[in-house]
């Protein structure tokens, strides 16, 4: 059987190869999968799809019709898939229940430093041989306060390191991490959190109960001097907002690796063509703000348990088990 896998990035490309060989062929594709690509996938029993792939009502019609069955998706969330209908069309769609928590931890310590020390800036002036000190100062993070919006693995990690760095340590989420109530973290409501954090980093998924859970009220809360990081999903922070508090002077610093308008976008070369996402436009020209383009989780460890867990998922379809990933069930029993 020939599985077509949509989304594909070149580095990842040889590593889906090799674990698909000796036991299917798959046609990797860089196109994304959207209403435009959905009908390359006629003729398929099984697509592997990528995060930022549209599987809306329209594209899940035009896959069933087209005669797939299953859909194995290469990432932990799923709230670009209409599970609905693809219940009602009898898809089996199934994901990536985890990988990796250190590579979307480490990450977000990344962009969070990154601000705080002006590396981008300091890198671009020693290119140019400038190397004044002036507009770099940083600050310690040891004694300073983390605060972590929403404790599950990655959140986890992530309180792991801000422990390293000897900082206090605030949590929210609907349930106390023991492991992070052991490092000395203290759970408090989302208003005292955001009030009192000078890195806030956020790690929950996107559902409509957390859509825009960073809103206007919520970045006013904020210190002036406050670092907020968002490597989960763009939708959690209202981006206009930001922008709003953004020139008015307000944060240290701001790193996104996610945005909430980024299908279509990311994992894209828009350098040539430019971009006519006016919100975005404005976001990039902020010195203190670093934008990276969906990559927390790419990591040669995350992405090959990302692709193990795809082989797994379709075996475990072929073989008519239910496994641990499956969202939608597509035939009775399974």
């Amino acid at each position: 059987m020939e599985i077509l896998a949509f989304g594909v990035q070149s580095d990842e490309k040889p590593l889906i190869e090799k674990a698909f060989a000796g036991k299917h062929d798959v046609r990797c594709l860089d196109v994304f999968l959207n209403r435009d690509t959905a009908p390359i996938a006629a003729g398929y029993e099984i697509i592997s799809t990528s995060v930022n792939a549209d599987l809306g009502g329209g594209v899940l019609q035009t896959l069933a019709a087209g005669g797939t069955q299953m859909i194995a998706q290469r990432s932990t969330g799923f709230n670009n898939i209409d599970l609905d209908v693809a219940e009602r069309l009898a898809l089996r769609v199934s994901r990536v229940s985890s990988y990796s928590p250190y590579s979307v931890a480490e990450f977000a310590w990344t962009l969070a430093m990154a601000v705080n020390r002006r590396v981008i800036r300091a890198a671009g002036r020693t290119r140019d041989f400038d190397f004044r000190l002036d507009g770099l100062l940083g600050r310690d993070m040891h004694g300073r306060t983390a605060g972590v919006i929403g404790t599950g693995k990655i959140g986890e990690a992530f309180t792991r390191i801000a422990h390293g760095f000897g900082m206090e340590l605030l949590g929210w989420d609907v349930a106390e991490n023991p492991a992070c109530a052991e490092l000395g973290m203290r759970y408090v409501d989302k208003e005292q959190l955001l009030a009192e954090a000078d890195v806030i980093s956020l790690h929950v998924p996107l559902l409509p109960s957390t859509h825009h859970l960073i809103d206007k009220a919520a970045l006013a809360r904020m210190k002036d001097d406050a670092i907020l990081v968002n490597s989960s999903r763009g939708g959690l922070i209202d981006t206009s907002a930001l922008v709003g508090e953004l020139r008015a002077g307000r944060f240290l610093g701001v790193g996104l690796d996610v945005y909430e308008a980024e299908a279509g976008l990311f994992f894209l070369d828009k350098s040539l063509e430019g971009v006519d996402d006016d919100t975005l436009a404005r976001l990039v020209t902020f010195p203190n703000v670093i934008v990276t383009s969906h990559q927390a989780y790419y990591t040669e460890d995350a992405v090959g348990q990302i692709i193990d867990a795809t082989v797994q998922n379709v075996d475990d379809y072929l073989a008519g088990r239910r496994g641990d990933n499956v969202l939608v069930p597509a035939r009775p029993g399974s």
